[in-house]
């Protein structure tokens, strides 16, 4: 490999030569949010700053795809700038001074504006030492060339692309490249990154960038599980996460997660059947989690909990899944009641039941799990706390217990009406009477 890796770059100076995206940006955006732009390079202007589009948003507006993401970098005082535009638009302000950042947020949208910085690393994949800078340097911290274009906002250069490192001629020729060679040591997180880009986008990456990726993927080793973490969960966050993974299991990265993870066949038919499931909205983090790991031991996913962080919940699904998977042959017998079922189950995560549904570990069980998910969760007496007072139970725990019995009642089968509950309440206070 050479010294550099080379990039087709624009004169900086030479605004002629740069692309104009006015059109894109009236086109592709909302109006309210180019209303938006307009005014805060008014804004930015009047104080004598300039200010900038930049990231995901301005390579989607190349690409034609949606994404209303406002990211905005000025040269000079993001703070000030940012407080001035929420007094001019009545909106909701956060401010983080230390990193000079600020997020803007109105009814039907929101904004991060941050002061142009560079950064440097003491060492690889540590937290970078920030300071304030120009837009050229902004952008070549930045992860990939075609996320770091940017777009100008103030009137005298409104739509002007700034495509310093060759982005515009990669989204051309469907490319992810990193910056510089010591991207992925700077930070490794950026190796899945560069994956789901690649996978998101139907990109490849190029050569020089792959080889640095297999050199490089020793150095996810020194980053912490959270941002581990943090990447997974945007893969997840995916419409089609199986291809990053596969992806990732093809270049021995999913195994830096853990040893007994897979991406295969199997895992692309069930992520599929969870998307199904989950329809209209997508599948949960935690139920993509649990097919995931399904075919690990328990220990192996203690482990990989352990090694991500992972928050309770998504902790609870998937102890919930293994334990569950563990016990299925249980309801599988044809002597197994709806009773019984309801009993079983409802302590369990919802995806810890869904997961094993869709995996079908034990298909004779998979009946039952879905009477369970698509009927028995959802019956409950149709007497309240109120009613059973009425009727004359005495207020505390025999409320509870009586609202218990009900629910048995109903999932056996003794009790199909209000009329049946109430009768049978009566005559529970009768017994105990006598």
């Amino acid at each position: 490999m050479g010294n550099h890796i080379t990039h087709l770059c624009y004169n900086f100076d030479d605004m002629s030569a740069v692309a104009n995206l006015s059109n894109e940006i009236k086109k592709q955006l909302p109006a309210e949010l180019v209303e938006f732009l307009r005014l805060a390079g008014e804004v930015a202007q009047k104080r004598s700053q300039k200010l900038y589009l930049v990231g995901g948003v301005v390579r989607d507006l190349l690409l034609g795809t949606e994404n209303f993401d406002l990211d905005l970098v000025t040269e000079g005082d993001a703070i000030a700038l940012a407080q001035e535009l929420a007094e001019a638009i009545k909106c909701k302000l956060v401010t983080h001074e230390r990193f000079g950042t600020a997020k803007l947020t109105w009814d039907n949208g929101n904004a991060d504006l941050a002061t142009a910085r560079s950064e440097t690393y003491a060492k690889a994949c540590a937290l970078p030492t920030v300071n304030p800078s120009t837009i050229r340097d902004d952008l070549f911290r930045r992860d990939f060339t075609i996320n770091a274009m940017a777009v100008a906002l103030t009137p005298d250069l409104y739509g002007q692309l700034l495509d310093l490192y060759g982005g515009l001629s990669d989204l051309e020729g469907k490319l992810v490249r990193v910056l510089h060679e010591k991207s992925f040591i700077d930070d490794a997180t950026r190796i899945w990154r560069a994956i789901r880009y690649e996978q998101r986008l139907n990109f490849r990456m190029e050569p020089e960038t792959l080889e640095l990726v297999k050199s490089d993927v020793g150095y996810l080793e020194n980053v912490s599980g959270d941002r581990i973490r943090h990447e997974l969960e945007l893969i997840l966050n995916e419409e089609l996460p199986e291809k990053v993974l596969r992806r990732a299991a093809e270049l021995g990265m999913l195994g830096k997660l853990h040893p007994g993870l897979r991406a295969d066949k199997w895992l692309s038919e069930k992520y599929e059947q969870a998307r199904r499931w989950s329809s209209p909205d997508s599948p949960s983090i935690g139920l993509y989690l649990s097919l995931l790991v399904y075919y690990m031991e328990s220990k192996d996913v203690e482990e990989f909990i352990s090694y991500l962080r992972l928050r309770k919940s998504s902790s609870r699904i998937l102890f919930d899944t293994i334990d569950l998977k563990a016990g299925l042959e249980h309801l599988a017998s044809p002597q197994v009641t709806s009773g019984q079922v309801y009993a079983s189950l409802i302590g369990y995560a919802t995806e810890a039941v869904v997961a094993n549904i869709i995996a079908a570990g034990v298909p004779s069980a998979v009946p039952r799990l879905t009477e369970f998910i698509e009927k028995l969760r959802y019956i409950k007496p149709a007497l309240n706390g109120e009613d059973l007072k009425k009727l004359g139970v005495a207020q505390g725990p025999e409320i509870k217990e009586m609202l218990h019995r009900l629910l048995e009642a109903r999932l056996y089968g003794e009790a199909a009406t209000r009329r049946d509950e109430e009768a049978l309440v009566l005559r529970w206070l009768a017994g105990k009477g006598a």
